[in-house]
């Protein structure tokens, strides 16, 4: 049987059957998502031709199946195996000295991304928000450029003056050296999917959203490793489907968030629909009998449970602002320059960004569970004075923001930001 030499291209895959079977129904042979995501796989290694990778995609998006938990679930595994792998025994080393356990957050990675695609063009909430949550949290924001926004996450981080991250030199196999250093990692997109090379083109070509657009949130390289996040969504339909999404991918701890304007961000404007995936003692476990068996039929310490609830800024203590304060639609440049005014605490207290990313920024807090301490020592700056009251979905919220606030207020935030920058630029 021949082998490709490194310069030879794969072998091609035809999928014409599963895509007959997607396009014409009515033939009564259901199309599962295995199946799906088996095909998707075979666009990560160049396999599929250009014609039968947009008929895919189109085909997917036509009937839907690309909105549904199972298929999106089983795609974004398929796409993390596929992602540049990093040597987990030497990252999990560094991680366990970089946690900082407090309150139920046991000091995993965490996350805070958004779909795009909301088109409403706001600050970089997201980007700024991981930066922010970075003293308390070890964070691994995995970004790109601008898809559907003038800024997108990667495009404002290189444009900070007067040194940029340098976010192209950070991979798999290095990312180790920048937590050595810092709680805050970026994760650019293109460094740990090379298999994305493939798709780009048929993306551009198509001119329409695909599943890809719905990749992002889940694909994080360090999924393994992440202990909570928070998920914006673009449409409220999609709340729902990533929460299950994320349930059958494993997650324990995240906030799926979707603005009532169809925001994929908390809103600062008004209310949020809200579904949260957390843990719970299950009651038919029974620890006496835990003597480690392996066997794959007993039942889990542990259940996942989903909640739905709305957040309105004031559940964060906080006044509304109306999206038209806090849009976006600036050069790179520009919000560059805003996110550092923020990390510096150079803007006044009721500035309506600043608001709007604390908010978001309490909310990761929240759902990572460091809310939950009962005590508070920080660092300089800190009063521990612990907010106990409870709002939606039982958060402390209002403990979220003055959390995030020390972390900007104390300089700890910028620091942390500051220590990346210099780490990346040494690889």
């Amino acid at each position: 049987m021949a082998t490709n030499t490194p310069d030879q291209k794969p072998e091609p895959v035809s999928i014409s059957p599963l895509l007959k079977r997607l396009a014409y129904p009515a033939t009564g042979i259901p199309v599962a998502a295995d199946e799906i995501a088996s095909a998707f796989a075979l666009i990560f290694e160049d396999r599929l031709s250009i014609i039968q990778t947009a008929a895919l995609l189109t085909l997917l998006h036509s009937t839907g199946k690309d909105r549904q938990a199972d298929v999106i679930a089983k795609c974004s595994e398929r796409m993390r195996e596929a992602a540049s792998q990093t040597d987990k025994a030497v990252l999990k080393k560094v991680l366990e000295k970089r946690a900082r356990k407090e309150g139920n957050y046991k000091g995993g990675v965490c996350d805070i991304v958004g779909t795009g695609g909301d088109g409403h063009s706001t600050f970089n909430i997201s980007t700024t928000s991981s930066i922010i949550a970075s003293p308390l949290l070890v964070m691994a924001k995995h970004g790109n450029r601008a898809q559907t926004s003038f800024s997108g996450a990667a495009d404002v981080l290189n444009a900070i003056i007067p040194t940029p991250p340098n976010l192209f030199a950070i991979n798999a196999s290095n990312l180790a050296k920048i937590y050595e250093a810092t709680n805050y990692a970026f994760l650019f997109a293109p460094n740990f999917h090379p298999g994305m090379m493939y798709a780009n083109p048929v993306r551009r070509g198509l001119g329409l959203r695909t599943i890809f657009n719905l990749m992002g949130p889940l694909a994080n390289p360090l999924d393994w490793a992440l202990e909570a996040r928070v998920v914006g969504v673009a449409y409220q339909s999609l709340g729902p489907v990533f929460a299950d999404a994320l349930r059958q991918n494993g997650t324990k701890k995240a906030l799926v968030v979707c603005g009532e304007e169809d925001l994929d961000e908390i809103s600062c404007a008004g209310k949020t629909n809200c579904w949260k995936l957390s843990e719970y003692p299950n009651p038919a476990y029974d620890r006496s009998k835990d003597d480690s068996s392996g066997d794959e039929d007993s039942p889990s310490p542990t259940l996942v449970k989903l909640e739905t609830f709305q957040l309105h800024p004031s559940d964060f203590g906080l006044p509304t602002h109306p999206l038209s304060d806090v849009y976006g639609r600036k050069m790179p440049k520009d919000n560059a320059a805003k996110l550092m005014s923020i990390l510096r605490n150079e803007l006044p207290r009721d500035d309506p960004i600043l608001d709007f990313v604390l908010i978001n920024v309490a909310a990761l807090l929240v759902t990572s569970g460091i809310c939950e301490a009962d005590t508070s020592n920080m660092g300089p700056g800190d009063d521990g004075k612990v907010i106990t009251e409870r709002g939606p979905g039982g958060g402390r919220w209002k403990e979220g923001v003055r959390r995030a606030r020390w972390a900007l207020e104390s300089g700890e935030a910028l620091k942390s930001f500051e220590q990346f920058i210099e780490a990346s630029n040494k690889l």
